[in-house]
């Protein structure tokens, strides 16, 4: 699962983003399309690319949903209750609909492919129902739905498929962007629906990577983030040179377009993360010191139920590993709370495996059951819901405090810093991010620099979940 990392309780999915209008080059539209998105990264990457098949069909995006013709919905399905806030925001549409008969309403993403059909009886107003493999077909799919048909296309592919669409960067900040490098999983983890609703791992052409995040730079963006369900298994076979590319050369080729140009990348799962791309990222200073390197059980006994394939103690070498060869690597993970058959003794292994590893970061969520995987048919849903819940506030607590010793950790040092953007809070202040993903809030006043820029900040204070320092070098770093 693909997240824009932070430490927080995630006992939900991360609530949807609608997009306002992106540029268009004076462009008019003759209709206007509105789009939220729920879950991990690859949805909103995905949101992106829908944009951009939508603008070519003469639909602009806006940011009010109330004068859109046509309202989408890019949906989750890793836990319930990623699914009833989509039927929350269908309700909400629903009346919009009741007084603008004209208005087409679609879900797209996972949802779609989970529930199929289904999702058309149980939502009647529902017009559309697009699986992620099938936005190619979305104009037909409108035209099909304009007649007052139901239009549903949830058809899996084999092949990446969007490698020659250039996304349209909703609502962006200008200097960091997605970059999809492949689709699907082939790790049937018992808890997860990716496998059934984004179907097996297929990876994209590396030169079309290379030349999007070429592109993004050119436009002035300086941060992409390479984006999978499993990016340590990319795998691409360039026929015509006849020579395979593996995850460690993609990164390299990425991290040689510029030195300014910084490269992350999301989610690595822990038995195919190799040396050569811990060294590739040690070898290049615009390769992120960060890994989000999701454990989901300290339990060797539950890990074994979850079908992930390591033990505890793979587990924990492979951080020493890491740490061996990126002495200053940021870290994080996802932990799930009350597993089935979870004991009170395999909730103390997750404890204390979280204090090893000393995350800085983690999303935290108790375990949902979902229709169709392994879990649900293999195994009772049989941990209760209090004891869930307070385990997962356990699980919290324990990572609060890791993030907050992290953060103190860093009070005195210095940091190569890239500007995102004002600060939430002031906009007397920038907001950046190091290269171990940790926010950085600090003044405007004493910096000639700007948005997507570089500067060196000194770390003064901290909160459990960010930085607070002041620029230590006026210049822009070149």
């Amino acid at each position: 699962m693909l997240e824009s990392l932070s430490t927080k309780v995630q006992d939900e999915s991360r609530q949807g983003e609608a997009y306002a209008p992106s540029a268009a080059g004076g462009r008019e539209y003759k209709k206007k399309f509105y789009i939220e998105s729920y879950g991990c990264a690859m949805n909103f990457s995905d949101s992106e690319i829908v944009a951009s098949i939508l603008n070519d069909n003469g639909f602009g995006a806006t940011g009010n949903y109330a004068e859109a013709d046509l309202v989408l919905l890019n949906t989750c399905s890793i836990r319930e209750k990623a699914e009833q806030n989509v039927r929350q925001r269908l309700h909400l549409f629903r009346q919009v609909k009741q007084s603008k008969p004209g208005l087409l309403i679609g879900v797209l993403g996972c949802m779609a492919e989970r529930l199929k059909g289904k999702l058309l009886e149980e939502e009647k107003l529902v017009d559309l129902v697009v699986g992620p493999d099938a936005y190619r077909t979305l104009p037909s799919l409108i035209e099909e739905a304009e007649t007052g048909q139901k239009a549903v296309n949830v058809l899996l592919s084999r092949e990446e498929t969007y490698a020659d669409i250039s996304p349209v960067r909703l609502d962006s900040n200008g200097v960091t962007a997605f970059v999809s490098i492949m689709r699907g999983c082939n790790n049937m983890c018992a808890f997860c629906v990716v496998p059934f609703t984004r179907g097996r791992e297929r990876s994209r052409n590396a030169d079309s990577i290379v030349r999007e995040c070429a592109g993004l730079f050119e436009k002035g963006f300086r941060e992409v983030t390479l984006l999978g369900q499993n990016v340590d298994s990319y795998y691409w076979l360039d026929e015509a040179a006849d020579k395979t590319v593996t995850f460690a050369q993609l990164l390299e080729k990425v991290a040689l377009i510029d030195p300014l140009l910084r490269v992350r990348f999301s989610t690595s799962h822990p038995k195919d993360i190799t040396d050569d791309v811990l060294h590739t990222m040690a070898r290049y200073e615009n390769i992120c010191n960060y890994i989000h390197l999701p454990v989901q059980s300290g339990s060797t006994r539950i890990l074994q139920l979850m079908n992930r394939t390591y033990t505890r103690e793979w587990y924990l070498a492979k951080i020493d590993r890491i740490l061996s060869i990126i002495p200053d690597c940021g870290l994080s993970t996802d932990i799930i709370a009350g597993f089935c058959t979870e004991t009170e003794q395999d909730h103390q292994d997750s404890l204390s495996l979280m204090a090893y590893s000393k995350y800085d970061m983690s999303y935290m969520f108790f375990y949902s059951e979902r229709p169709g995987t392994l879990a649900a048919k293999r195994y009772a849903d049989d941990v209760p819901e209090e004891t869930k819940k307070r385990r997962l506030d356990e699980i919290v607590k324990l990572q609060n405090r890791l993030s907050h010793e992290s953060n103190q950790r860093d009070i005195g040092k210095t940091f190569k810093v890239l500007i995102e953007g004002d600060s939430k809070k002031s906009t007397e202040d920038w907001k950046g991010r190091t290269s171990q993903n940790k926010m950085v809030i600090f003044p405007k006043a004493g910096t000639s620099a700007g948005k997507g820029d570089y500067v060196w900040v000194n770390i003064e204070d901290c909160t459990t979940a960010t930085l607070i320092g002041n620029t230590v070098q006026e210049e822009v770093i070149l």
